[in-house]
């Protein structure tokens, strides 16, 4: 049996076990909400709606609030000078899963919630779900597991990482080299680089992979040093110095 629901302004066909992404609810993962807008019922006994059917509903559990992928918007006008522009968008979606569909008997006293940039009441959200099987609890697991392996994962990085020998207390002759010139090094990166003893090109130049593990970890991008090239470029920007 599949049925036919309008919910944001879009009509869709769902079945038991189906995943849905619907424009954004005001629910939370794990519970359970009812769309009481259906339009049809089809089966061995279809049933049409003029327009809704009485009664009818569909139920699903909320699996997460999600965002759809992003869309480009460009606008350039003719015979202006420099009037152009590019947005981008991504649209809030809320991620669910039909539990069951309800030809009749149907609670169809919804309550508000938004969608998208609106509101309809063209369902109903349960606190409290009656199923006995939640699979929130079980989607919480997961991260369970990782935060158990996590300290371990912390533990190997710290045993590679190892504090750079030629850190300073401050630059030398009170003249500290401009570390923005380094692709992806900005004012407030470069303040960062001074608290951890940074000041000189040099000094970025000669670390090695565990120091670079050290530095990454202190300045909380996993990975961007190397990513960046900031080894190589600050023995360029040094050698120019000389």
């Amino acid at each position: 049996m599949f049925a036919v629901l309008k919910t944001g302004g879009k009509q869709y066909r769902v079945q038991a076990g189906d995943l849905l992404r619907v424009e954004r609810i005001a629910a939370q993962a794990g519970e359970t909400v009812q769309f009481n807008d259906i339009l049809m019922i089809g089966g061995d006994s279809p049933v049409i709606g003029t327009p809704m059917i009485d009664g009818a509903g569909v139920q699903a559990e909320v699996i997460d609030q999600v965002k759809a992928d992003k869309v480009i918007h460009y606008v350039k006008r003719r015979r202006k000078h420099s009037s152009q522009r590019t947005k981008g968008h991504r649209q809030k979606l809320t991620l669910l899963r039909v539990t069951d569909i309800l030809a009749s008997g149907a609670d169809g006293t919804g309550v508000k919630a938004a969608i998208g940039t609106g509101s309809v009441s063209g369902f109903a959200v349960e606190a409290a779900a009656p199923a006995p099987a939640k699979p929130a609890p079980k989607a919480k697991a997961a991260p369970k597991a990782k935060a158990e392996k996590a300290p371990e994962a912390e533990a190997a990085a710290e045993a590679e990482a190892t504090k750079p020998a030629n850190l300073l207390s401050e630059a030398r002759e009170g003249k500290p080299d401009d570390l923005k010139k380094i692709s992806g090094v900005g004012p407030k990166l470069e303040s960062l680089l001074h608290e951890n003893g940074v000041f000189h090109f040099d000094q970025i130049a000669a670390w090695t992979a565990p120091e670079i593990a050290y530095m990454d970890d202190k300045l909380s991008f996993k990975g961007r040093i190397e990513r960046d090239g900031w080894t190589q470029q600050a023995q360029q920007f040094a050698s120019e110095k000389e």
